[in-house]
């Protein structure tokens, strides 16, 4: 059977996400259970941040392969990029850095949390979710010009167009900013980041190049949609209930473990990699719930965007333009839906969009 370009495409990718979290897991395992978690451990002097460094730069060895596959070549297989190696690498080591400066003082504020063996898993978790919470919050002024770079966008009349309808929105944003991907990708893409004093509108220059402005505006009216409903709130609300069932989860299996696994106590930092699964376990298992919550609020925000863009009906047209671009999977099948999609397919939210429109005119 024939497969249509989109969901050959997406498969390849499920493919190799199947395969990195195998061979993660084995990774994990193998630490776990042989000597060499122990060995890392005392090469460090029992030192958590250390260690998770050590651990960060083990796991992206091993998923090195899997990333460059679906990162890398499976994009230009498909014409989704031409991005060259050296700049593929040079973005991936921006974005370990990253990891890293993260992962380090989480892992030493995890392990000190662990001096209070009762309610360790509990402060862990409220500390990691402040931690994702604060990423969010900084990204357009730290991360986004770290990794990507951005400047003020130039078109005035749609900077203006942009701000009043924010405005409109009730979500004063600090500034519209244009980010250079097409050098690394042929996908279009907006957002609305950061929050409060910090929130940016950003649109890619592919976005900007193919799009008119009725079909930008509407599409910024459906990442504001988010804003206005809370989405992001929620989603950390979300985040947390996960990572505080991840770290309770984590603490049982230390609790049952760790005599056997030849630790020093629950608090050894030989430990991590259970902690990793533990946590990590918790977030793959809940993902279709999620994705299903995300799903909600995706056509929450179609609806917003329906209602508050100067043009409506541009909705169908950009929908419809960028589903192509990014070539988006048309009819996945019900478990790829399930653990792959945190957005409605095209067909769905056009459907849904015709639908709106034709009662208004009504």
């Amino acid at each position: 059977m024939n497969l249509p370009k989109s969901s050959r495409y997406h498969r390849a990718r499920r493919r190799a996400d199947g395969a990195a979290i195998l061979a993660g897991v084995a990774l994990l395992m193998a630490l776990l259970l042989t000597p060499a978690s122990l060995a890392i451990r005392a090469a460090v002097n029992d030192s958590p941040a250390a260690y998770a460094a050590v651990l960060s730069v083990l796991v992206a060895a091993v998923l090195a392969s899997f990333a460059w596959y679906r990162d890398y070549r499976l994009e230009r297989q498909y014409g989704l990029s031409d991005v060259r190696f050296g700049g593929w690498v040079l973005a991936r080591l921006k974005a370990a850095a990253v990891v890293l400066a993260v992962a380090i003082p989480m892992a030493e504020f995890v392990y000190r949390a662990m001096r209070w063996p009762s309610v360790w898993w509990l402060v862990a978790a409220i500390g990691c979710a402040a931690v994702m919470a604060l990423a969010t919050a900084a990204s357009p002024v730290l991360l986004m010009p770290l990794l990507h770079g951005s400047r003020p966008l130039e078109r005035e009349i749609l900077r203006h167009r942009l701000e009043g309808l924010s405005k409109r929105a009730g979500i004063p944003v600090l500034s519209v900013h244009e980010v250079p991907l097409g050098e690394r990708t042929r996908r279009a893409s907006a957002a609305l980041v950061g929050a409060g004093t910090t929130r940016r509108i950003l649109l890619s220059d592919t976005l900007l190049a193919g799009y008119s402005d009725d079909e930008i505006e509407v599409v910024m009216a459906h990442e504001m949609g988010h804003h206005v409903h809370r989405h992001m709130l929620k989603a950390s609300a979300v985040e947390l209930i996960l990572l505080l069932a991840g770290f309770r989860l984590a603490a049982a299996a230390l609790d049952a473990s760790w005599r056997w696994l030849g630790l020093a106590s629950p608090a050894d930092p030989g430990g991590m990699p259970l902690v990793v699964l533990a946590v990590g376990g918790v977030l793959v298992a809940a993902t279709p719930l999620v994705n299903a919550w995300s799903r909600a609020h995706e056509r929450s925000a179609d609806q917003f965007a329906l209602e508050t863009a100067s043009e409506p009906a541009a909705f169908i047209q950009a929908v419809r333009r960028m589903a192509a671009q990014n070539l988006a999977e048309d009819r996945p099948s019900s478990a790829a839906f399930l653990f792959f999609h945190t957005h409605p397919t095209a067909e769905e939210r056009i459907a849904s969009a015709r639908d709106v429109l034709k009662s208004r005119r009504a």
